[in-house]
């Protein structure tokens, strides 16, 4: 079983859940994990990455990743995506767990937040009391990099945190450290070198390595093939394309909870 462990779905031409459905089916890929997309035109993502442009204000649409995963008829997974310091946030994302999702997404890029803030904090332990992880990417900024978000994985040894594209830049060493020292830490794949991607598998084991595509700023199929050309044994392409993610979102197949 292949699951798509991170994509973004949003109400757009660019990346509805329609068009992510064919890219998954060209791929062969039988389910995928999203986020809710659409604060950023990832067609810019280099102006938002450097601060020429600034995200959209708009809350993330986690109502029409809901409504996707209720089509998609358990073979689409949401991560709730939350700006912590909104008001209210604790409330919502427990609401989002009840509802049937499986993880938090966190976006420092999009609400500027510091890893290292109280209310991301209370974020990340209604995770670990709800047994589902915390996803994010890091920036190029002391209050939101790889080694913050590290440090917040090593004071909340009971939540799963997932460090997406493998970390910042091309061969992040302190997310790969970091997945190789602890047991909560996981790496995710998408837009991520190969070589480095290669390294990880090597140095922390399959079972810390996500396969994900980054839809739709990259294609499903694209990214699978990254990982098809690792020397992996079957175990390990299993761990890597499926088994690790939906352990982590406690699922036992891409159609049934655990």
């Amino acid at each position: 079983m292949i699951i798509d462990g991170h994509a973004h779905i949003s109400d757009s031409d660019v990346g509805n859940f329609d068009k992510y459905l064919r890219q998954l089916k060209a791929a062969g890929i039988e389910a995928g994990v999203a986020v809710p997309g659409g604060t950023l035109d990832v067609r810019r993502m280099t102006d938002y990455i450097i601060g020429r442009a600034q995200p959209s204000s708009v809350s993330p649409d986690n109502a029409y990743l809901h409504k996707a995963m209720e089509a998609g008829n358990g073979s689409l997974f949401g991560f709730y995506g939350l700006d912590p310091h909104a008001s209210g946030a604790a409330e919502e994302l427990i609401h989002g767990f009840t509802i049937g999702f499986r993880g938090l997404k966190l976006s420092p890029l999009s609400h500027q937040f510091s890893f290292a803030s109280k209310a991301v904090a209370e974020l990340v332990e209604i995770c670990g009391e709800h047994g589902f992880p915390v996803y994010s990417h890091v920036l190029y900024n002391p209050g939101a990099s790889t080694e913050r978000y590290v440090s917040l994985a090593r004071k909340f040894p009971g939540t799963n945190f997932i460090l997406g594209h493998m970390g910042f830049g091309p061969a992040d060493q302190d997310g790969l450290r970091a997945a190789i020292e602890l047991d909560n830490f996981f790496l995710e794949t998408s837009t991520g070198s190969f070589l480095h991607i290669q390294l990880a598998t090597s140095q922390a084991g399959a079972s810390k390595i996500i396969f994900g595509s980054e839809f739709p700023l990259s294609h499903p199929k694209v990214e699978l093939d990254k990982i098809l050309l690792l020397d992996l044994t079957a175990d390990e392409l299993d761990a890597v394309l499926g088994r690790n993610i939906q352990e982590l979102m406690r699922c036992t197949t891409a159609r049934g909870a655990a």
